[in-house]
């Protein structure tokens, strides 16, 4: 299994359907879910120079572990801000 995180972004162009708790729940049950969290304000910092603003779009994060990207983009029905049409971003979480 390869660890995966799902970025959600704050641009779905309509109220989510889908229930936080249900989707939860369901990646529970699989075994694959290992973690997540709304996202919150912060900065950017950089020890020289101006760092760009902040990535306002990010609204939160979920971890699960998938076989490859196809099956991590199953695991996406039912997530709120996917079914709403809003963009969620998958990252490899290479184990470095």
């Amino acid at each position: 299994m390869v660890d995966y995180l799902f970025l959600m972004h704050g641009d779905a162009p309509a109220e989510p359907t889908a229930s936080w708790p249900e989707y939860l729940s369901r990646l529970r049950a699989s075994g694959r879910f290992s973690g997540g969290s709304s996202i919150g304000d912060g900065v950017c910092v950089r020890k020289s120079g101006t760092p760009p603003p902040i990535a306002a779009q990010l609204t939160g994060y979920l971890r699960v572990q998938a076989v490859d990207l196809d099956d991590a983009r199953r695991l996406l029905e039912g997530n709120p801000v996917y079914e709403a049409g809003g963009t969620v971003e998958i990252r490899v979480l290479p184990r470095d």
